[in-house]
This record gives C-alpha cells, sequence and structure tokens, in this order.
C-alpha cells in the first residue's frame, strides 16, 4: 500500500513547531513529518516572511530544509486560476490548495473555512483529531 502524503499550511508548521496543538494533533504531525513533510512555496513565504527571533527563525528554516517544498509551476498556475475564478479565495490559499490537487495532498489546516468550499480537497485539522 502507497504511503500517504500531505501538503501542510503555515498555520499547521507554526501551531506544530510552537508546541500548540493537542497532543494527538502533535501526534498526527509527527508522523506526517517523520515521513516526508511536503509544503507550498507560499508557506515557506508566509512563515518566514514574519520577523522572529533568531533562535526560531533558525528552527522555522530548518523545518523547511528538511521538507519538500513545491514550487508554483505551469499546472499549479492554472489549477489557481481556475480556482479564483469559481470561488473567489484569496490568491495564498487558492496557491496551495491548487498544489494540494495537482500532487494529490490532503491539506493539512487549522484554517479549514478558508478551503472547505474545494469539494476537490481533503481537509485535515489537526486541533479535531
Amino acid at each position: 500500500m502507497a504511503e500517504q502524503y500531505y501538503l501542510i499550511d503555515s498555520n499547521a508548521v507554526i501551531d506544530y513547531l510552537g508546541d500548540r496543538m493537542p497532543e494527538t494533533g502533535m501526534q498526527f504531525m509527527n508522523e506526517v513529518i517523520d515521513s516526508i513533510a511536503h509544503v507550498s512555496i507560499i508557506t515557506k513565504i508566509e512563515v518566514l516572511g514574519f520577523v522572529s527571533p533568531p533562535d526560531d527563525y533558525k528552527v522555522l528554516s530548518g523545518f523547511f530544509t528538511d521538507s519538500v517544498v513545491l514550487y508554483i509551476t505551469e499546472e499549479i498556475a492554472e489549477e489557481c486560476i481556475f480556482l479564483r475564478k469559481k470561488l473567489s479565495i484569496k490568491l495564498p490559499d487558492a496557491i496551495i490548495a491548487a498544489t494540494a490537487n495537482v500532487y494529490g495532498l490532503d491539506l493539512i489546516t487549522r484554517n479549514t473555512a478558508d478551503f472547505e468550499s474545494i469539494s476537490s480537497l481533503k481537509l485535515i485539522n489537526p486541533h479535531a483529531i
């Protein structure tokens, strides 16, 4: 049986690294991270774009060094355009959703409301596990 991979949204990265999830969510995330963490380039930009203390930045940037960062391809751009036209969602959310759709990844996010209108996307809220 094939191993399941996930795309991790910005808020899930921050909550996980900040140990701000229930124990069951942390356990789930540990398994995801131990397998292979996948993130969109948008998540990397959002998370590392905040001003943070040097020690925190080192932890955050280390996470992305150890992750598979998925960049915007033509296929992702086309899916993003489709989602924006159909659902009028914010650009960063559309890029993240398009990335998950194109790669066939379930999306781990605390902000499920931002993505629930996208029926093709399977959402996992680590705070609700």
